[in-house]
């Protein structure tokens, strides 16, 4: 469910939906009456092609933002010992990727008491011994449960860099 990289984030792509447009091979002239008709038939012919691919676009950027729900750095760019941002909301099976920045070592912890019934926190969290040391080193986890969760950093939650998410 949640694991430790300091790789890059693959976004998948969709590809189910394809569409293909076809060029006439022959143009044949028809009477005036008949041509109106014919013309109206391709014309919606050609937007049901166009329905198709827009729908296949749209399919590949919501399964792309799906993939990666929010970035969240630790350390401010400031150098603060924080979370930024250090409240936001997600749907439920977004990722969150936290991201090593400034004054580390970071972690992220969440509160086993501030989490929704039923969540293990040792599953979403990382160990408290364990430590991003380096600057873009990440940590990822998908929350699945909606409802409320608390972090923190455990080497700097005295120092209040602790967080909220909401998941949807």
């Amino acid at each position: 469910m949640a694991s430790v990289t300091s790789a890059t984030v693959a976004i998948p792509s969709f590809t189910g939906l394809k569409s293909t447009i076809s060029k006439p091979s022959a143009v044949v002239r028809i009477p005036t009456k008949a041509a109106t008709s014919s013309s109206k038939l391709t014309v919606k012919s050609s937007l049901k092609r166009f329905g198709v691919a827009a729908v296949a676009a749209a399919a590949s950027i919501a399964l792309a933002g799906n993939a990666m729900a929010i970035d969240v750095l630790l350390g401010s760019g400031e150098g603060a010992l924080a979370f930024v941002p250090n409240e936001f909301t997600i749907a439920k099976g977004e990722k969150i990727v936290f991201k090593n920045n400034a004054g580390f070592p970071h972690n992220v912890v969440f509160d086993e008491d501030e989490i929704p019934s039923g969540v293990d926190a040792s599953k979403i969290s990382m160990d408290e011994q364990d430590l991003l040391n380096a600057a873009g080193e990440t940590y990822e986890v998908a929350l699945t449960e909606p409802g409320t969760y608390s972090f923190y950093c455990a080497p700097h939650q005295g120092a209040g860099m602790v967080g909220k998410v909401t998941v949807n």
